[in-house]
């Protein structure tokens, strides 16, 4: 048993559908359909009594179906018209589900409960009366009570006068019916007239109620009326002319079958023989054959258009990989060119083995790759056959082991370092941005010339073939920077824990290391966190020594939890703290003293920092949205004169709108200072204009946690959006939304990770316990650290809150980091 889906209607709706156009092989097709139906049927000796549209399911592709009732077929005779005697309507349900026709689509099937209810008529209806108000003759309650869509009655002995008297007062509330109501209209008209005058139904009942079909399939009604009237006229045998005139064939079959004359109307098998059916089958075929073409040619229209436009996107891509193969052929025949001249400066192959191959080590890490001898710009088309005979020539035993060597590191990130190679070769040839005077207060809106943005990085393989090809003239600006990144990049290949220092506090229950700084000399290292101390340890004795607890040097006591601490770059003993009340303090380490409070803040500091330019000027901010600027020899006078306390010691401040994480000055300046906020962004400010910055950051999606400056015109961000950011300072924009770089790999959603520079090489945490360490050049890490879950005192896994990096700081420029995780653990790692 089928079910109905849901684009599936009655026959009755479509029929009634106001706006439904007559389509000759579309209505021939539902006739054809129900004819079969009726046939299988006949066949079996069963009488239809249902034939009537709203006994009729129609799916999406106009395929009718039987609804399945409950009892109104009977068996009998065509010719003599005989009295048949009512059968179970399964009977009829067996026998058409069991005929393969109308594609198999022709099986009953059962409305759902809801359809179902709407489509049963209540025993209570009641039908045409006389003038007395009386019921017709020859109709009984029982008789009423049998009729519905799916029971009908094997004798309907109702007049045609009673039904047309009735028929006009129905259809005049048609819109506003019940759906038994309509159903009941129907019936009455799908009665034929020897049911009417009580006679059982016949083979010729049924082909009466198929005219009666096909004369509603082949006819429209603009009013209600029209509809009433044209069906009444029907039991007349009187069709509307506008069918006489526009279907005149359909309308002689509808004539034949709906003779009132039982035995002169046709029997099925003579139906199914006309010429009308045949020749409309002949056109159906016809046009499903036209129709099968049309959509064949539709088909392969779509097929070829999908085909060339895959051929021009593919033309497209071979024309730009063969742009790139060109820059690419320029480039290796360039760096040969400098290889040799570098080979012919120093000497011979053999002095610079002399000399460790120092000439060599700058190019070891270039691929062995085609040189096309003949290529004369940077994009050139002409194709020339491979030779690698000139830079094999300049390579050494010595060489190729060491290119062997660092070959598997190179192929992990290959893809990386294509992308690094490309947008690092686009600078050489993009045009320089046009300056802008950054300090103007009144152009501190974004404009679309000033704002750099994602699209405006030339960082894509397309945009070099797009631009390669600009001048006959080498352009070799870009080899210098992408040796040295590539080189860095290759120059270490893991990481070697030195030194574990073991020194939790089992008087606090936290150990978290907030901040660590290394002094001028990078010969002490001071840490500093929850524990509510500044501690100072010894940097090479911690390395040389293995002791299974190192004591600091000295140590420090704070009032609150320290948030950051930082050691003064030119004065040796002077490190500044701040802390979660809001104090920022300045500390002689040699006596273990604090010797200056600042207590402007209103909130906790995150960050303090002292300028290396200016070594007696310092930075904090904080949550109260404030950068206060402090002189340490201003500081130290008030202190004098004992009245530090009453004028304040700040000398400057600058209001922002949401949280200062962190403050950063340049390594070069005493005017500049970077500020990383809560809002996303990094600000610069000139110190002397701080009512706007004079640059604004934009990329980072959450909080800005640390900013480092790598050098005057370079900085650094790290943000809890899982990535560091680089930026290009020397661009003159008043606003930066696009970074030269963004690193990704490490883990930050939610915690402050760290943030630490040193020759180029960028350290930071990761919420996954691993410090990683990127090259300024690439965006993929260099090298990474996992920490042990161990307690840093007894050397037992931990098994409680997951752990993460707190706070890293390299020592110096040196290859060695010291790295602390939220346990305490403090590890001195090298790279190696």
């Amino acid at each position: 048993m089928s079910i109905l889906e849901p684009s599936d209607g009655t026959l009755r709706q479509w029929l009634d559908n106001p706006d439904r156009s007559i389509d000759h092989l579309e209505c021939l097709h539902i006739f054809r359909q129900i004819i079969e139906i009726v046939n299988v049927a006949h066949l079996q000796g069963v009488v239809i009594h249902n034939i009537r549209p709203s006994c009729f399911v129609m799916s999406s592709f106009n395929c009718i179906s039987f609804i399945e009732s409950a009892s109104c077929s009977s068996s009998g005779s065509d010719s003599n018209n005989e009295a048949v005697k009512l059968v179970d309507q399964n009977k009829v349900g067996e026998l058409i589900s069991s005929s393969p026709v109308c594609c198999g689509l022709t099986q009953q099937r059962r409305l759902p409960a809801h359809e179902d209810s709407k489509l049963d008529i209540s025993p209570t209806i009641t039908y045409p009366r006389d003038s007395e108000g009386n019921d017709q003759p020859g109709v009984s309650q029982s008789d009423a009570e049998t009729l519905s869509c799916l029971r009908s009655t094997s004798a309907f002995p109702m007049t045609l006068s009673s039904i047309e008297t009735k028929e006009y007062d129905r259809w005049e509330t048609w819109r506003t019916m019940p759906s038994k109501q309509i159903l009941s209209m129907e019936i009455n008209w799908y009665t034929s007239p020897e049911e009417a005058s009580g006679a059982p139904s016949t083979y010729a009942s049924d082909v009466y109620r198929l005219g009666v079909l096909l004369f509603e399939l082949f006819s429209t009604f603009s009013t209600e009326d029209e509809k009433l009237r044209m069906m009444s006229n029907l039991r007349h045998r009187v069709l509307p002319p506008q069918m006489l005139l526009k279907w005149p064939k359909e309308a002689s079959f509808c004539l034949w079958l709906l003779h009132p004359q039982p035995n002169i109307r046709p029997s099925m098998s003579e139906v199914l023989q006309s010429e009308f059916l045949d020749e409309s089958r002949d056109n159906a075929e016809e046009r499903e054959a036209a129709i099968k073409i049309k959509e064949e040619i539709e088909g392969q229209e779509v097929l070829l258009q999908f085909l060339l436009q895959m051929k021009q996107k593919k033309q497209e891509e071979a024309d730009r990989l063969h742009d790139i193969v060109g820059c690419l052929s320029s480039d290796i025949e360039e760096v040969v060119v400098q290889q040799s001249f570098l080979l012919n400066k120093n000497g011979t192959h053999t002095e610079l083995e002399k000399n460790n191959g120092v000439g060599l080590e700058k190019l070891e890490a270039l691929p062995s790759s085609v040189v096309l001898k003949d290529s004369t710009s940077l994009c050139s088309r002409k194709r020339s056959k491979p030779s690698t005979d000139v830079y094999q020539s300049n390579i050494g035993p010595g060489s190729s082991k060491n290119m062997m060597t660092k070959s598997s590191q190179m192929m992990k990130n290959f893809e990386k370092l294509e992308l690094a190679y490309f947008s690092t070769r686009i600078k050489t040839i993009r045009p320089e941005p046009r300056s802008q005077n950054r300090g103007s207060p009144g152009n501190s809106t974004v404009q679309g010339s000033n704002m750099r943005t994602e699209e405006s990085n030339f960082s894509s393989i397309d945009n070099l073939a797009a631009r390669g090809c600009v001048t006959n003239a080498r352009q070799s600006g870009w080899i210098s920077p992408f040796v040295d990144g590539l080189c860095k990049y290759l120059s270490y290949s893991r990481v070697k824990v030195r030194a574990n220092l073991k020194q939790a506090d089992l008087l606090n229950s936290s150990n978290l290391v907030c901040s660590m700084s290394f002094d001028r000399d990078k010969e002490f290292f001071a840490t500093a966190g929850v524990n509510r101390k500044i501690k100072v340890f010894e940097c090479n004795m911690v390395l040389n020594e293995d002791l299974d607890i190192h004591y600091p040097v000295i140590e420090m006591s704070s009032r609150s939890k320290v948030s950051s601490v930082c050691w003064n770059s030119y004065i040796k003993n002077q490190i500044a703290s701040s802390d979660f009340d809001g104090v920022v303090q300045v500390w002689d380490s040699t006596r273990g003293q604090a010797f200056m409070d600042f207590r402007e803040h209103e909130r906790r500091v995150w960050s303090v920092d002292f300028s290396r330019a200016d070594p007696t000027r310092l930075a904090s901010g904080g949550d109260d949205g404030a950068v206060k600027l402090w002189n340490i020899n201003q500081a130290i006078l008030f202190f004098t004169l004992w009245i530090l306390s009453c004028l304040g010691a700040s000398i400057g401040t600058i209001r922002t709108k949401a949280y200062v994480c962190c403050v950063q000055f340049p390594p070069n300046s005493a005017h500049t200072i970077a500020v990383g906020s809560a809002d996303h962004k990094v600000y610069l400010y000139d110190l002397r204009n701080t009512r706007v910055p004079c640059c604004t950051l934009v990329s980072h999606t959450k909080t800005v946690s640390c900013v480092k400056f790598i050098d005057s015109t370079t900085l650094v961000s790290a943000s809890t959006d899982n990535t560091l950011k680089l930026w290009d300072l020397s661009d003159s924009s008043r606003v930066i939304a696009s970074p030269a770089q963004t690193f990704k790999g490490h883990t930050n959603l939610k915690n402050f990770v760290g943030l630490s520079v040193s020759d180029g090489y960028i350290a930071t945490g990761s919420e996954t316990n691993e410090v990683f360490i990127y090259y300024k050049a690439f965006p993929m890490p260099v090298l990474s650290y996992k920490f042990d879950s161990n307690d840093p005192l007894t050397g037992r896994e931990i098994y409680d809150a997951p752990q993460f990096i707190s706070c890293v700081c390299w020592r110096g420029q040196s290859s060695i980091l010291v790295a602390a995780n939220s346990t305490g653990n403090i590890k001195i790692l090298q790279m190696v």
